[in-house]
């Protein structure tokens, strides 16, 4: 949970968001475009798109930027976008939306992947002049070493980090400015890497995460463990310790934890408790070791965590609350990010996570898309909602 605030914008700051769903993607953009009006005075836009269209990927921010005359694009693709109060999720279909903030008080940056010149080509003497207070990051989950990226993107900008993952099963484009010129020529789309846009504390905001799973046991120690093979916790053989904390029923039948139980490793540090999720990917039932989606050690904290849709709501209703606490203002627009494994599959249909937010602060503007992961903090997490505000 983080609130990051800076000077009272001195540009008269607003946000407008759309969506629209089709195969034909002139005609879905043409309808955001007419549910977006008078544009006039902005100069960042937010677009993503649903898989189906990751082919138009180009054509599509091309047609938005001749029209909208705004230059600069952020954003990328997800198995599903929302926009307002709309989840458009495995169909063809795109969210946009468009600001006008303070022309020094954001800077987006290009696709790096691991170097860091590129970026501070882009924006050195803009980060030296106003500093990133937050940075809106989209990333390749192609890239090997996702994590490292993520860091070095954060240690680089001295930015609070917050976004996600595309999502696709097809191409993995990102909305982006290229990194070897301070114009567009070459092309507003790209991949491999992480990009994003950089906001300097003039634009105020506020970011929560909220977590898909909820503790089902202790937080245990990690006593024995080989690379993501945990052998033992709390001194004991690790399925052991396992089945205990699970309960009897599942116990019996390890064949139903899956896609229900997961793995979650604090986060030394946190003042919120605050835990990665991860799968379990395998179980030795005569060896007694667990298996688990991410690398672990002796002498790492472990818990085990459940996910269903009556935690899930809970967790985001108290992530939304905490928010509204230290919000003294109706926010101007929003950006929402959220695992795949949520939106419908998680909270059923009718858009429940974007019901909820509206719940909360209203009738604002609000876009984003349905990740293979989300980042905030410059961590990357699973089975979570990170929601951002512009205030």
């Amino acid at each position: 949970m983080a609130t990051l605030a800076g000077n009272t914008a001195t540009t008269d700051t607003c946000f407008k968001a759309a969506s629209a769903t089709g195969t034909e993607w002139g005609a879905v953009v043409k309808s955001c475009l007419d549910e977006l009006g008078a544009v006039e005075g902005c100069n960042l836009g937010f677009l993503y798109i649903t898989d189906a269209l990751a082919e138009h990927a180009t054509s599509m921010v091309t047609l938005l930027r001749g029209v909208t005359g705004i230059r600069d694009w952020v954003g990328t693709v997800g198995i599903g976008v929302c926009a307002n109060d709309e989840e458009i999720f495995d169909k063809p279909g795109i969210a946009v939306m468009v600001a006008r903030l303070p022309p020094d008080g954001f800077r987006p940056f290009p696709v790096v992947s691991g170097d860091m010149e590129p970026l501070r080509r882009m924006a050195g003497g803009w980060l030296d002049k106003h500093g990133a207070m937050l940075a809106l990051a989209h990333a390749d989950p192609r890239h090997q070493d996702l994590a490292g990226l993520v860091v070095s993107l954060a240690e680089s900008t001295g930015a609070f980090l917050v976004g996600g993952l595309s999502a696709s099963r097809s191409e993995f484009p990102q909305f982006t400015i290229p990194g070897n010129t301070a114009t567009m020529t070459g092309g507003p789309v790209a991949d491999g890497g992480v990009s994003g846009v950089l906001f300097a504390p003039q634009v105020p905001v506020a970011t929560g995460l909220s977590q898909g799973c909820t503790p089902i046991g202790p937080v245990r120690t990690i006593t024995a463990a080989e690379d993501n093979v945990v052998l033992e916790i709390d001194g004991r053989p690790a399925l052991e310790v396992f089945k205990e904390d699970i309960g009897e029923l599942l116990a019996r039948d390890l064949k139903r934890v899956s896609g229900y139980i997961f793995a979650g490793l604090p986060i030394a540090g946190t003042d919120t408790a605050d835990y990665l999720v991860r799968d379990l990917i395998a179980i030795d039932p005569r060896a007694g070791w667990i298996a688990v989606a991410h690398h672990v050690q002796s002498g790492q904290p472990i818990l085990f965590t459940r996910r269903d849709q009556q935690s899930a709501e809970a967790d985001m209703r108290r992530m939304l609350a905490n928010l509204k606490k230290r919000v003294k203002t109706t926010p101007k627009g929003a950006i929402y990010v959220s695992c795949i494994a949520r939106g419908p599959s998680l909270f059923g249909e009718g858009s429940q996570e974007l019901a909820l937010i509206r719940e909360t602060f209203g009738d604002i503007p609000l876009a984003g898309f349905f990740a293979s992961g989300e980042i905030s903090n410059a961590r990357l997490y699973g089975y979570t909602g990170v929601l951002t505000l512009f205030l």
